[in-house]
């Protein structure tokens, strides 16, 4: 259900056995402090105000809500929140706790000052939210034993702690739970300049030998995000260990990606045939999510919330009242002439 993070392991440097699987190797990637924190200079510059008077006081720090599209760095927030302060971190997400006994457990569990990360806050249950107020306002839980007529109330004092929740979907967080974080922090795409510093400083941490115009060429096709950045390093460092070459430079970073199917906008195999299906089958038609993707072999949710934000961001493609359409810009790089008479 949850599980506790030792934060001398870590502050370890990346191992062989670190390098074993994903998520270690993202792990070990990750920043250990706000100092080291690339980007989001306006968050970092709040959670420093938040969680330093909050140390100065010698109290918990205000409960936390990141809000933002996966990748930017919300876990690594919370991390870094409990190092800061000095405590201890446990970690769950909004759909495992399915029952109100499940979050008590974990409430009862925690330590004076502790840190709790509920990733995808958005999909607690109702019940589950209801147990999670009074625990968040009042240190309090109202626990329920038993059934029927012999059923009865106890209430449970809980320790300071402090609760950091992350969520893609802000709108679906509900209001009366929203308005208990005492600071809400939103995350933003990341600029490239600012993609290429974490790609350098990833590649040191992997010991891969890379160029500044290697790192750029990797945080350019990187769609914003940190971690499709340090996937794409991976998969270069992968490429570029196969084919024996001791340096990543700018010509073994492009071949790398053209591989993988990474152009220079970071499009990969799928945004390419959403456009192309928009641009020939249906060029100039504007089409509906479900005929998109049913012609693409995707689910619809998949399409909108993970493949379109990034191509609407880019301007290759348009959602009107009749249906989504591509762009002039979305006809040039693929090549193609936009339709005479206009798009729409």
């Amino acid at each position: 259900m949850t599980r506790d993070l030792d934060l001398d392991e870590l502050r370890r440097p990346a191992t062989p056995h670190a390098n074993e699987s994903e998520r270690r190797v993202e792990a070990s990637l990750r920043p250990l402090s706000l100092a080291e924190f690339v980007g989001q200079g306006d968050l970092v510059g709040h959670l420093e105000v938040v969680l330093g008077s909050a140390r100065a006081r010698g109290q918990c720090a205000d409960h936390i809500l990141f809000v933002g599209p996966p990748g930017l760095g919300k876990t690594s927030l919370a991390q870094i929140v409990a190092r800061e302060m000095g405590t201890s971190l446990k970690v769950t997400s909004g759909p495992v706790l399915s029952r109100p006994g499940d979050l008590a457990a974990i409430l009862t569990d925690l330590g004076d000052g502790d840190v709790l990360f509920i990733d995808e806050i958005h999909r607690l249950g109702r019940s589950v939210e209801e147990v999670l107020y009074p625990a968040m306002e009042d240190l309090r839980l109202d626990v329920l034993i038993g059934r029927g007529p012999s059923a009865r109330s106890i209430r449970l004092d809980l320790v300071r702690f402090t609760l950091v929740g992350a969520t893609t979907r802000t709108g679906l967080v509900a209001g009366p739970l929203r308005d208990r974080f005492g600071f809400i922090g939103q995350l933003d795409l990341y600029e490239v300049d600012e993609l290429r510093r974490i790609v350098a400083r990833s590649a040191r941490l992997l010991e891969v030998e890379l160029t500044a115009g290697a790192a750029a060429t990797i945080a350019s096709r990187s769609r914003g995000t940190p971690r499709v950045a340090n996937r794409l390093l991976r998969r270069v460092r992968d490429f570029a260990s196969v084919k024996g070459h001791g340096v990543v430079d700018d010509a073994v970073a492009v071949e790398a990606l053209n591989l993988f199917g990474v152009d220079e906008l970071g499009l990969d195999k799928l945004d390419r045939r959403i456009l192309s299906l928009l641009c020939d089958q249906f060029a100039a038609q504007p089409v509906g999510l479900t005929t998109l993707a049913h012609a693409t072999g995707e689910e619809p949710v998949t399409l909108e919330e993970a493949y379109e934000p990034y191509l609407l961001r880019c301007g290759l493609l348009a959602r009107t009242p009749r249906g989504r359409v591509a762009t002039e810009r979305a006809y040039r790089h693929l090549g193609r002439v936009p339709p005479r008479g206009g798009l729409f």
